[in-house]
Order: structure tokens, then sequence, then C-alpha cells
């Protein structure tokens, strides 16, 4: 196992330290505990070409990873009612229906390459900061403005469609340009 690799399972290993923080209301615990993920991210990739040593298993650890960590601070978040569930259940279903639609590529046997949408890249700072922020506020009690985490929500839930939609878009073009073979027309 190489350090990228190393950094992509510390990762997940701390998605249930974080959602234990929770829990137990430990706010600035769980704030440390998923900036330190949100470093992790950061590292692995960065090492990983800085060292020329990425993997096929490092290929499906990061995303796995990072979408672990996103979708259980989401749903922890909306469960103990920092942010609006209404959130958490747009951000999950985005993701779901990306993983079906590459799902259905792959079960047709269609060829696609994966390149994230500026859109898609926005999306994941505006959910990663929405995580931060809520976390930050509840973690320190002076002057900072809750109404600002609700406009980030909202921020964060608009970008989401349209990171979805772009998404859903790309797969329907691609699924219509191959033929029944899954060669591209």
């Amino acid at each position: 196992m190489n350090i990228p690799n190393f950094l992509s399972l510390m990762r997940i290993i701390l998605v249930p330290v974080f959602v234990i923080f929770l829990i137990q209301k430990q706010y600035d615990k769980a704030l440390i505990t998923f900036t330190a993920a949100g470093l992790t991210d950061a590292l692995d990739g960065a090492l990983a070409r800085l060292l020329k040593c990425q993997t096929k298993l490092g290929a499906f650890l990061d995303p796995l990873a990072d979408k672990l960590l996103l979708v259980t601070s989401f749903v922890s978040l909306a469960l103990f009612d920092l942010i609006p569930g209404w959130l958490a259940v747009i951000v999950i279903s985005r993701d779901f229906i990306i993983l079906l639609g590459i799902a259905i590529m792959t079960m047709m046997s269609i060829p696609y390459e994966i390149k994230p949408a500026i859109v898609g890249k926005m999306t994941t700072v505006l959910q990663v900061a929405t995580i931060f922020f809520t976390l930050l506020y509840k973690s320190f009690t002076h002057d900072f403005n809750y109404l600002w985490i609700v406009g980030l929500c909202w921020a964060t839930a608009l970008f989401t469609i349209i990171s979805g939609l772009t998404y859903i878009f790309r797969g329907v073009r691609i699924v219509n340009q191959s033929d029944p073979n899954g060669v591209k027309k």
C-alpha cells in the first residue's frame, strides 16, 4: 500500500470518528476531524501525482472516500438539524443519479470517460464549505451570522442541481451517440 492509498483509507476511517463527535455534540472535534479528512483528500492526489504512484486501488478508494465523507456529513448534519433535510436529499440524490447513470452505461457496454465539469467542482467546494461553516458556527458561538449559512445552503442546493443536470445531459448525449453495440457513432 502506498502513501496516497493510505491517506484515502485514513479518510474512510475518519468518517465514523466524525459521526461519533457529532453524536456527542463535540462540534469542535467534528470540525477538526472533517478538516483533517479534507487535508488527506488534498494530499493523496497531490502525492500520487508527485510520487508517480497512481494505482487502480487509489482510483477507486479516493472517490469512494470523498463520497463517503460528504454523504455521511450531509446525512448526519441533517439528522441533527444542523442543516435542512432537503439539502441532504438533494446532495445524495444527485450522487445517486450520477452513479445510476454510470451503472447503466457500464451495463450497456457504452464507453465513457468521467471528466469533472467546472460546475461540478464548484458544487464540491460549496458542499465542503457548507459542512465546514456549519460546524464552525456550532463550534464557536461568537459573531458568526447563521443567515450566511442559510444562504450557503441555498447556493449549494442550486449548484448541486445544476451540476446534476449537467451530468445527466452529458450521460444522455453519450448514450445517444453510441449504437446498441456500445460503439460511438
